[in-house]
């Protein structure tokens, strides 16, 4: 979403009772107290709190507009549905790249045996791109409506938003109009843009990137004129001469002008490839490598270190307060909570003596709020503590901090079991030693694995007895099943269940066993005669004639008028 610059100028400004300034639709109840409508106002100003919450769960500025019909707007906005609708369209029009034409979308990459690549007819892609830059359209008139257009013109990324729009629908135009022959689409260009507009983890990349450019500006200043300096230097060292041999023209090639010289030092400072640069001129002569140490240890070892350093500084600083911002925003938003709520009348409509939040006001928007329910259970199980007792803002504001808390899941229950040797088993079976073991045999059947790909290395595929192999593996399965029966025994079937480990060993148990060794059904077929197979049958029958025992005539006649569907003519 658009980063809203309301920070410098706070909301929410003043006492309670005093002339702060508040934003646009924002109405405390002490001027809608009375009237025929004053129950619509308080659903107005719980309404109004849910959303302050939510933004200072979703660190979202909250410099948009809080009446009813906006809110109801900026609560559909930020639901699930639309902003997976809006990352779905983001990828939706990323993805027409690789069957827009031209296109490399094909089966192989072997250039032998590609195809031509499937070309869309004119109009197809298009049709669906436009309904993308619809959907944007959308959104951006949304962000202007919510946060008006006084902040619609500060922010740079929704009024550059504002411009790709329009360009591209411009551009779709003219392709439509030219029967999509057009020699050029600029909206091909822009597309990334809608990624970085709507995503704050790209945004605040740039923004620190932008940021560090004036010190990198520096360092690549000190960079530029150590390479000049040293290319100048290998120039004199190393151009100068005859060409005696191959091995002088291959040294005079790295450095035979300015900008070849220039590339093979680039090359050495920011690559490994520097044998190629190095040997030849060290071949020559020894004392060379000392202009390649002076040039690394300088480039290297201290120009890049410092760039690298002067980075990392930039964007620690630039996290830090990307955390301060966040924090803000959490505060601000709960204040404003929370001076929404203070200003809610009592019952009998007199003003509250006190200044605070009635906690079952408070358990009335909790309830609205759109948090995980671990969450939201410990919030409104602290809100029930303090009874009928008015929350202060200090106390407010520490009960959102449950919001930082990482939630620990419990696991289901252990079944229990009456028998000495079940209990013993199920402590034995529920042990992460067990586990232990368990990762053992599977890197035992890893091992396996491996060495038989080694020893078979040299055999083709169809060759290669896999007998010993798949006996082995057979057993490796019988014991994952066996793991998985036994932790089910342990843990109880929810207990096994609530672990992921436990969910995809089972799943992975489970395909394994279509893949036990079974006989190729191939071996029980009679080979033709004359073929390598047949003749090998025939010289292992004979090998073994004398062990082998032969039919005899009443049994193979016999056998033969058992057949149901063979009739012997006599």
């Amino acid at each position: 979403m658009a980063e809203p610059q309301a920070e410098s100028e706070p909301l929410l400004g003043g006492a309670r009772g005093g002339g702060g300034d508040w934003p646009a639709g924002l109405t405390t109840y002490r001027s809608i107290q009375v009237g025929p409508g004053a129950a619509a106002r308080w659903d107005l100003c719980i309404d109004q709190a849910v959303v302050f919450i939510e933004d200072a769960i979703q660190y979202r500025s909250i410099n948009h507009r809080v009446d009813a019909s906006s809110m109801w707007l900026y609560r559909r906005y930020y639901s699930n549905v639309c902003q997976r609708t809006l990352s779905f369209t983001i990828f939706l029009i990323l993805f027409l790249a690789f069957i827009e034409t031209p296109s490399s979308l094909t089966s192989t990459a072997d250039v032998r045996y590609r195809t031509a690549p499937w070309e869309p007819p004119c109009g197809l892609t298009e049709s669906v791109e436009v309904l993308c830059l619809l959907v944007f359209a959308a959104d951006l008139s949304v962000k202007g409506y919510l946060f008006g257009w006084a902040h619609f013109q500060k922010n740079l990324w929704l009024l550059g938003y504002l411009v790709v729009l329009v360009v591209s629908l411009v551009d779709w135009t003219v392709s439509l109009s030219l029967m999509c022959h057009e020699p050029l689409r600029i909206r091909r260009l822009l597309r990334p843009f809608f990624l970085l507009q709507n995503s704050s983890m790209m945004k605040k990349t740039l923004k620190c990137i932008r940021w560090s450019l004036p010190e990198m500006a520096s360092v690549g200043l000190l960079l530029a004129i150590h390479l000049c300096l040293f290319t100048m230097f290998g120039m004199l060292l190393f151009a100068g001469g005859k060409q005696d041999d191959g091995q002088d023209r291959e040294r005079l090639t790295y450095f035979q002008n300015l900008p070849e010289s220039l590339t093979s030092l680039l090359v050495l400072l920011t690559t490994a490839n520097n044998p190629d640069v190095m040997i030849p001129a060290y071949s020559k002569n020894r004392a060379y490598a000392i202009f390649f140490i002076v040039f690394t240890v300088i480039g290297s070892l201290f120009l890049m270190n410092l760039l690298t350093a002067i980075i990392y500084s930039q964007f620690r600083g630039y996290l830090m307060k990307s955390l301060q911002t966040s924090l803000f925003r959490r505060r601000l938003g709960t204040r404003a909570a929370f001076e929404v709520l203070s200003s809610m009348v009592g019952e009998g409509g007199a003003f509250p003596q006190a200044v605070g939040v009635k906690p079952q006001n408070l358990l009335q928007v909790l309830q609205k709020v759109q948090l995980d329910s671990s969450h939201k259970q410990a919030m409104m199980e602290k809100v029930r503590s303090y009874g009928s007792v008015l929350l202060s803002a200090e106390e407010f504001q520490k009960l959102f901090n449950e919001l930082d808390r990482s939630v620990v899941k419990e696991h289901p229950p252990r079944p229990e079991y009456q028998s000495p040797f079940l209990q013993s088993a199920q402590f034995l079976f529920g042990h992460y030693y067990f586990d232990y073991l368990g990762n053992l045999i599977a890197l035992a059947n890893l091992v396996s694995i491996c060495v038989f790909l080694v020893l078979d290395a040299d055999v083709l595929p169809a060759e290669r007895d896999d007998f010993i192999l798949g006996i082995l593996n057979c057993v490796f399965i019988v014991y994952y099943l066996l793991e998985m029966l036994l932790k089910v025994f342990a843990l109880g079937l929810r207990g096994y269940l609530s672990y992921p480990s436990n969910v995809f060993d089972g799943l992975l148990t489970v395909v394994l066993l279509n893949f036990l060794h079974k006989w190729d059904p191939r071996s029980h077929l009679q080979p033709l005669a004359g073929t390598p197979e047949a003749t090998y049958q025939m010289t292992v029958e004979l090998l073994f004639r004398d062990i082998l025992e032969e039919p005899g005539e009443d049994e193979l006649t016999e056998r033969l008028s058992q057949h149901p569907h063979l009739w012997l003519c006599r």
